[in-house]
């Protein structure tokens, strides 16, 4: 009897709360969502629904994987170009410096050409001459090198020829004079030795023709 009133209680109780019931679920309302271990809901072909999966999702990996690429391309040359700029930073003060190196070796040839001795001459020419090479040793010290030029083939990349000389002791172009220094920068060139060639005498070479001539 006692379970019988305790029901009838809570049943009159409800009544005076106004708790709505439901009507009985239809099974055309029940909606089954597959997801995955992460809880994301998948679509039909077992692929992430919405943008996170199918083709779209293989759309935004390709745009991601080109945008990192071009990001990491541009990391690339930024690093090459503050390089560079490190490298050469002193460029235009070192061909500032290379008229003042040129009158040095001027001074110093024709110094040295002259005929008649001269004590006090020859003290100022050892003083331009140790000048000189310490100028040369400390720009070494910062990548700049001289270009050896005397004696050596005719290379467009490093001499300008601005004569030909005929000589018939040495082979056909060879640099045989050197009437302005060049040098080197960390491995570029920023001034070509000017130069005189070596070339065949003209005898010899009308000779060399007519021979040719009567083989033929």
């Amino acid at each position: 009897m006692e379970g019988k009133e305790e029901t009838e209680d809570m049943e009159s109780q409800g009544e005076d709360l106004d708790i709505p019931v439901d009507d009985e679920m239809d099974e055309d309302d029940i909606e089954i969502v597959a997801l995955d271990e992460e809880g994301r809901e998948l679509d039909d072909d077992g692929e992430l629904s919405g943008a996170g999966g199918g083709k779209e999702a293989e759309e935004a990996r390709a745009e991601y994987l080109r945008l990192y690429a071009e990001f990491e391309n541009y990391k690339k040359r930024v690093a090459k170009d503050k390089h560079e700029m490190a490298r050469y930073a002193n460029e235009s003060l070192v061909i500032d410096l290379l008229p003042s190196l040129d009158h040095l070796e001027i001074a110093l040839k024709h110094s040295r050409e002259a005929e008649e001795p001269d004590s006090a001459k020859d003290g100022l020419v050892q003083g331009v001459d140790m000048t000189l090479r310490e100028l040369l040793r400390t720009l070494e010290k910062f990548g700049v090198k001289k270009i050896e030029s005397h004696g050596k083939p005719f290379d467009p990349e490093f001499h300008h020829a601005v004569t030909q000389i005929e000589r018939d002791d040495i082979g056909e172009g060879m640099v045989v004079d050197e009437l302005r220094s060049g040098y080197i920068y960390n491995d570029k060139v920023i001034r070509a030795a000017m130069v005189s060639v070596s070339k065949a005498p003209e005898a010899d070479a009308d000779m060399e023709e007519d021979g040719q001539q009567a083989d033929e």
